[in-house]
């Protein structure tokens, strides 16, 4: 996480939320999940340097997000500092490592909500703003608004000042190669749909985070850099609430990462806290059947990460693979990239 988020994020917290402490004594257990995107992530496919890179980032984002509960923050808070390191790092798709537009540009999506009040910000195709995710949160406690986009998102979050940068800073050699790879296919095939065909990891990447706090609140984000490629200003699920992100504390807390139009066109998110609040099903249930069966059966591809008030967490994907974690009520620590066997829980 970078000096001034860290800065500004902590300026909104007492000054035991920043410290890294351990407390013997938690009224209630907090727990905090998160994922760094779903895909063809396939264990024959990564190198062991690869794969330790990509277990220390998510068990760093687990450990950010946790330090804020167990130091008695909210948890918003929690999942914006997860999601912070996770934009920073060129691992992931969001923040510093974004893919590119089909103009070889960066535009970013976020949002956050909190379970508690129901209160949500967001922000869709930034530019500028080096951690979409902060501009999110700004949108939501210092304006009237939910969701800002463009030029507007970027002015709103240098007014409130969030750090500015130019877009290169966004721009990684593996991004721009994907890109070149993704033009090669358009141009030999002279059709949009035909340049992703077979290429789930360019339709789709987010980071996310989901946490409950010690007050028993949840709270959930998510921050994209979208599809490689993507045209016309294209926006996806990860700023829409309902999509790819929903908080709600007497049901759930949702991140989404997958092909955001499906995401969006069955409000994935919302699904899951609506089966458990109108369908009777438990966490469990709802999330595999979400996305094992409406999301699979509709084409959709990608995975959730759900948390609901007794710090039950579930994790499922129809994809080969998924970056994740959390931190369980116990103070476990848990990452995982590939597709569990038949006989694991999740």
């Amino acid at each position: 996480m970078n000096s001034q988020a860290l800065f500004l994020l902590c300026a909104l917290l007492p000054m035991a939320a920043c410290q890294n402490t351990t407390s013997s004594s938690r009224p209630t257990p907090v727990v905090l999940a998160i994922h760094g995107g779903a895909g063809t992530i396939l264990r024959k496919n990564m190198s062991a340097e690869n794969e330790a890179a990509y277990r220390a980032k998510l068990e760093e984002a687990l450990r950010a997000g946790y330090a804020m509960l167990d130091g008695g923050s909210e948890a918003l808070d929690a999942v914006t500092a997860a999601i912070l390191v996770m934009e920073e790092s060129p691992l992931f798709n969001s923040g510093h490592g974004a893919v590119l537009t089909s103009a070889g540009t960066c535009e970013m999506d976020a949002s956050v909500m909190r379970g508690d009040t129901g209160m949500a910000g967001a922000v869709a195709g930034v530019t500028t703003t080096r951690n979409p995710i902060l501009a999110a949160r700004a949108v939501m406690e210092h304006s009237p608004h939910v969701l800002l986009s463009g030029p507007g998102a970027d002015t709103f979050a240098r007014e409130q000042g969030l750090e500015q940068v130019p877009n290169e800073f966004f721009q990684t050699d593996r991004r721009l190669q994907q890109l070149e790879k993704w033009r090669e296919r358009k141009s030999a095939t002279g059709s949009l749909s035909e340049a992703w065909e077979g290429k789930p990891d360019e339709r789709h990447g987010t980071v996310g985070a989901v946490a409950l706090d010690r007050e028993g609140h949840l709270a959930a984000g998510t921050s994209t850099g979208g599809m490689v490629g993507k045209l016309w200003g294209r926006i996806g699920d990860s700023p829409i609430l309902g999509a790819g992100t929903w908080a709600a504390d007497h049901t759930c807390a949702v991140s989404g990462t997958g092909w955001g139009e499906f995401f969006m066109r069955g409000t994935i998110a919302r699904d899951v806290a609506a089966l458990m609040e109108f369908g009777g099903l438990d966490l469990e249930q709802a999330a595999r059947r979400v996305v094992r069966t409406q999301l699979t059966e509709k084409g959709g591809t990608g995975g959730v990460i759900a948390l609901d008030g007794q710090g039950r967490v579930s994790a499922p994907f129809n994809t080969a693979g998924m970056y994740r974690g959390w931190i369980d009520q116990k103070g476990r620590v848990e990452v995982h990239l590939y597709a569990p066997a038949a006989t694991e829980r999740r």
